[in-house]
């Protein structure tokens, strides 16, 4: 069966489908807002660390005194940022040949 509405019921739907539109809204502000934010930064230990990044212990502390992974040292205690791991490993991926070829093409467009 239709709803159909009197000249009377009127304000009131117009009312309720006004509030309902400000909840939707707030709902979807909310959720583009939660989606956008990055995760917090956190600190990690050795341990944690190398769990990041799937290596041993050891190979976590070499690759410190090698000035190989990006560290901070308060004390005698080394702490890692995961930010700052993730970058570490993006910058060891390595290019497709494609991505080498534009690169190629761009360096000897630029040279003519």
């Amino acid at each position: 069966m239709e709803n159909t509405l009197t000249f009377d019921q009127l304000p009131q739907a117009v009312a309720t489908l006004t509030k309902e539109i400000s909840e939707l809204k707030q709902l979807l502000l909310q959720t583009s807002t939660q989606q956008t934010t990055t995760p917090p930064e956190q600190l990690l230990t050795v341990k944690q660390a190398a769990d990041f990044l799937n290596l041993c212990v050891p190979t976590v502390y070499s690759k410190v005194s090698r000035g190989e992974l990006p560290v901070m040292k308060r004390g005698k205690r080394l702490h890692f940022s995961n930010t700052e791991l993730m970058q570490y490993l993006k910058e060891g991926r390595k290019r497709t040949n494609s991505e080498i070829q534009k690169e190629a093409q761009d360096f000897l467009q630029k040279r003519r």
